[in-house]
């Protein structure tokens, strides 16, 4: 039988899309004709500030302190050393699991790609390093296979006490080594991310629990998960900080404090724990009754069929979504600048208060905002990854 080729017009890949996507009706070509005419005005705007008008400069000055907000400059090479530790970790978790070489090469020209903005000489040789410490773990990765993954199990499990011993500090306030850095000095990007990180970390367990209480046969734990949920559920975020600022003292014995980044971490993993827990129990409703028919006729317990077999299909169904509250959650967390805390977006405010960069708000929020973005879409893009790989939706 003779081919039967397509139009001349068709044969080109990215013709015969444009015509079957974009121009296949009259209706379809006016839209996609007024849309384009739309980003062409909002781009060239855009563009023209960005290149021609916005003072960019208020950025590089201000580096430092969007990232560490007023962490002592020469004890900054803690938080470098614990990035390193965690682009080690990184390496090894993309060799093992994900050994293509794509990976490695985003993790090696990310950090050296941010060594060529306007930064200074230590902060370059820092990010060289970043990029060594990744490239190190991904082949330490790829060549010692599974004898390694527990290794590096237990590593992301420590990487959180070690990140916290170090920006803290071990020995009194200006002496010794490691100095106590007080947390009324951590702000910008690395208050946002350790908020985030500590209350991910701490709120999924919580969340599992409340979940698994709130399907409990026992009416007390499951009145309890009920009311804790359904309270939490019902009250903003902003409601349960300004509690845990304000409030808490009040019920607190005399000359007894909490660290305020510790009661805003708390209050953040309290709220995010009522909302995963919904979540999880969504995927846990999800699953077919034989499945736990299965795991009693093999006979497992309750216990054991919950942890071996129901909860980790949950957990599996639920990636999306659970990404999706975990990258909410990240930007949750500029809310406590209003309770008093030198965030991402508290820094930005301290910026704009500086009478040389006073009027500069576009450059400045547009500046976070990108730093929100890119981390937020990290994220995604990761989700997305181990959906691929889990099969998520196909099997």
């Amino acid at each position: 039988m003779a081919e039967h080729l397509p139009p001349l017009t068709e044969r080109n890949a990215i013709l015969r899309w444009l015509r079957h996507n974009l121009f296949n009706s009259w209706l379809n070509t006016l839209l996609t004709l007024f849309t384009a005419w739309l980003i062409f005005v909002t781009a060239r705007s855009l563009l023209v500030w960005a290149l021609q008008q916005a003072q960019w400069n208020v950025v590089p000055v201000n580096l430092r302190l969007f990232l560490l907000g007023q962490y002592p400059p020469q004890q900054a090479w803690r938080v470098w050393l614990s990035l390193l530790l965690l682009s080690f970790l990184i390496g090894n978790a993309l060799g093992l699991w994900a050994p293509a070489r794509r990976y490695l090469a985003a993790l090696i020209l990310l950090p050296l790609g941010l060594a060529l903005l306007p930064l200074e000489t230590e902060s370059r040789l820092w990010l060289a390093g970043l990029a060594l410490s990744g490239a190190l773990g991904w082949g330490a990765g790829k060549t010692s296979g599974a004898r390694l993954k527990n290794i590096v199990i237990s590593g992301w499990l420590l990487w959180l006490p070690i990140f916290i011993l170090l920006i803290r500090g071990i020995t009194p306030e200006g002496q010794g080594f490691m100095p106590l850095v007080t947390t009324n000095l951590w702000g910008g990007l690395l208050l946002t991310t350790l908020l985030t990180v500590v209350a991910i970390v701490f709120s999924f367990p919580l969340g599992v629990l409340l979940a698994l209480g709130r399907r409990s046969t026992l009416p007390i734990v499951r009145w309890f998960s009920i009311s804790y949920i359904e309270l939490v559920r019902g009250v903003p975020l902003i409601t349960v900080l300004f509690m845990a600022q304000l409030m808490l003292p009040l019920f607190l014995p005399a000359g007894v404090t909490v660290d305020r980044v510790l009661r805003a971490a708390v209050g953040i993993t309290l709220f995010s724990a009522a909302y995963l827990a919904e979540n999880v129990r969504g995927g846990l409703q999800a699953i077919p009754k034989g499945q736990y028919e299965a795991a009693y006729a093999l006979g497992l317990n309750s216990f054991q069929s919950m942890v071996f077999i129901i909860l980790p299909q949950a957990l599996r169904l639920i990636i999306p979504i659970l990404v999706g509250q975990f990258i909410a959650l990240f930007k949750d967390t500029a809310l406590v600048s209003i309770v008093g805390l030198f965030d991402l977006l508290g820094i930005a405010k301290t910026v704009l208060a500086q009478p040389e960069f006073l009027g500069l708000q576009r450059e400045v929020y547009a500046f976070i905002s990108l730093l929100y973005w890119a981390l937020s879409y990290g994220m995604s893009y990761l989700s997305q990854q181990l959906e691929t790989r889990l099969g998520v939706g196909k099997r």
